[in-house]
């Protein structure tokens, strides 16, 4: 499809479930590429999205399995909900400084993915942004982001996370079911780390928790099996229903005088 220079935006759906479309070029008169416009084009290969682009819609791509690349020009600010969801052939994904905002499951499922770079402009990393990024093994969180979004990379490959000190609140699951994590540091910045943000790390072996965070949810650590020791700060005042359950390698607790609660099954199963 060679989409003429009178076109200023693709509509909802415009191209959807085009299985045969294998190559778009989208001219400069274009600014925006609305919902679902090329969702389940799963033929699509070769795609140039030009620099007056200001806004990719939500599904824009999903589903464009054969997809392999795919170069977000700098005009963009926003890149919608699910936009690039289930392009299972994507590899390398770069997000340009213009973006300040990645989604809810933008690249969710992108299960080729193995390398992104999100740069300092984005403030937001949505819900299960990165979610089943089976192949991601590593990502660089820039110092803008203030949120971690809930699953944002559930059942990702990441072998260790560094968080910035911008980050004030990890969200549930942010991490769950990360089971190749090795290391990750949560710097003082971070006030909420919410329920089962990570748990089922099973290479999780050690983790500081500062003195910035006043609750452990619940199953936020459950599962971390080669987790053998921990030091609760003395900020924290709960700590959650299972949170530390099936940790099975862990040999030390320190609870401080400030914890008032400990929930139901916490340690549940910590059999050293």
């Amino acid at each position: 499809v060679i989409i003429p220079n009178s076109v200023t935006s693709i509509g909802d759906g415009a191209f959807k479930n085009c299985s045969s479309l294998k190559s778009v070029i989208i001219p400069n008169s274009v600014t925006s590429i609305g919902a679902y416009v090329f969702s389940n084009c799963s033929n699509l290969e070769e795609i140039e999205i030009p620099n007056s682009v200001t806004t990719i819609g939500d599904d824009a791509f999903s589903s464009c399995s054969s997809l392999e690349e795919i170069k977000i020009p700098n005009s963009v600010t926003t890149i919608g909900k699910g936009a690039f969801s289930y392009c299972s052939s994507l590899e390398e994904i770069k997000i340009p400084n213009s973006v300040t905002t990645i989604g809810e499951y933008a690249f969710a499922d992108c299960i080729n993915l193995e390398s992104v770079i999100i740069p300092n402009s984005v403030t937001s990393i949505g819900e299960s942004a990165f979610n089943n990024c089976s192949s991601l093994e590593s990502v660089i969180i820039p110092n803008s982001v203030t949120t971690i979004g809930e699953y944002a990379f559930e059942d990702c490959s990441l072998e260790s996370v560094i968080i910035p000190n911008s980050v004030t609140i990890i969200d549930e699951g942010a991490f769950e079911n990360c089971s190749s994590l090795e290391s990750v540091i949560i710097p003082n910045s971070v006030k909420t780390i919410s329920a089962r943000a990570f748990y089922k790390c099973s290479f999780l072996e050690e983790i500081k928790i500062p003195n910035s965070v006043t609750s452990i949810k619940d199953y936020t650590f459950a599962d971390c099996i080669l987790l053998e020791s921990v030091i609760i700060p003395n900020s924290v005042t709960t700590i959650g229903e299972y949170a530390f359950a099936d940790c099975i390698l862990l040999e030390s607790v320190i609870i401080p005088n400030s914890v008032t609660s400990i929930g139901e099954s916490a340690f549940n199963n910590c059999s050293r």
